[in-house]
């Protein structure tokens, strides 16, 4: 978190924010979706969402927790999580970069995990990357922006890595489009930000991704390297063994805040599911199927009802890009002007003694 922020703003830890997001760098096939439970079910819907898919796609855990001192410190051995990898330890081919920006990390996790993704189709030069095999969408389309991105800074240091990424344009605008109009409203750009102070609640993304040599890695920004958090043993039949080990280690890193403490909040970047609910119309089209078979109408509805999810995702953040506080400050003007604005104050406040004595009596 340095001084050299930028302009960079922060933007809400939302499924619908963040997909979108990945979304505006040309990235294809994927989505966030959050999870509510680290229990063995609850991960089992990430790869088997419904009947007759079993091998969903899962690239990485996005994870947001307050920050605590402690966590970006070099005592990160002594809360189990290992030590940071540098240099040549780190392995081959692992995309790491250190945040040297405020209020990147949560664009900054994203990349990491996008970054890192298994069998990634990367944008060629002069070629199109839809002609290429992308498995029914399993496999991520990273688009030009960031492939064009990720070759330029395949062999930079972390540090400078995130410079980089600090310093692109067309990173930080789609970034900075998804944060609050009103939060630039309020600021006065002739005074120097506020710096947070150790009692503000700072929060803080990083990520965790699986590699192929077995490993898993969580991704923080804020430290030195990427830290294996544990091994997976190559199984065909649990592919994404990677993410019960993950959880292990989100686990670890939730035992060291007081158990009252439930500021978090924990992300996948899975498969897109309208790409298999697709597939498997298709599949149950092949062998004869009827477009009445309740299996049919089953999968149709869930996928209309993601379209109207993307629909919602689309209405909020429409929301979140529109600036209420001038129409806000007109209606109070325009109430004041007409003299009613004495009237609504007075029973507001009548409003809200008698809801204090309803609480205070029961």
């Amino acid at each position: 978190m340095a001084d050299s922020s930028g302009d960079w703003c922060t933007i809400e830890s939302d499924p619908g924010v963040f997909t979108s997001l990945i979304e505006s760098f040309g990235v294809k096939n994927v989505e966030l979706t959050e999870l509510w439970s680290l229990d063995d079910d609850s991960l089992m819907t990430l790869t088997a969402p419904i009947d007759g898919v079993d091998n969903a796609a899962v690239h990485g855990l996005i994870f947001l927790f307050k920050w605590q001192r402690q966590s970006s410190s070099a005592t990160a051995s002594l809360e189990g999580r290992g030590t940071p990898l540098t240099g040549d330890a780190v392995p081959e081919g692992l995309f790491f970069a250190q945040q040297t920006v405020q209020n990147a990390c949560a664009t900054q996790a994203i990349l990491s995990v996008l970054f890192n993704a298994r069998d990634a189709i990367v944008a060629q030069e002069g070629a199109e990357s839809k002609d290429q095999e992308d498995d029914n969408g399993r496999r991520l389309v990273l688009g030009r922006t960031l492939s064009n991105f990720k070759e330029f800074t395949c062999h930079f240091p972390p540090d400078l890595r995130g410079e980089a990424i600090g310093s692109s344009d067309e990173i930080r605008t789609a970034h900075n489009s998804f944060g609050r109009s009103e939060d630039a409203f309020l600021s006065d750009p002739t005074k120097p930000k506020r710096i947070a102070t150790d009692d503000d609640d700072v929060f803080h993304f990083i990520a965790y991704v699986p590699h192929e040599n077995g490993c898993v890695y969580e991704l923080d920004g804020l430290q030195q390297g990427p830290i294996q958090v544990g091994e997976c043993k190559k199984d065909e039949a649990d592919k994404d063994q990677w993410i019960k080990v993950a959880r292990d280690a989100i686990q670890a890193r939730l035992s060291n805040y007081s158990p009252t403490e439930i500021k978090f909040n924990l992300m996948a970047i899975v498969q897109d599911r309208r790409t298999y609910l697709n597939e498997r119309l298709d599949a149950l089209a092949a062998i004869g199927v009827e477009e009445n078979d309740p299996a049919m109408v089953q999968i149709q509805s869930e996928l209309h009802a993601e379209e109207e999810k993307r629909a919602q995702w689309a209405l909020e953040n429409a929301r979140r890009h529109h600036n209420y506080l001038p129409f806000c400050v007109e209606l109070l003007r325009s109430l004041a002007g007409s003299g009613k604005m004495d009237g609504l104050m007075n029973k507001a406040k009548t409003r809200a003694a008698e809801k204090r004595q309803r609480q205070q009596k029961s």
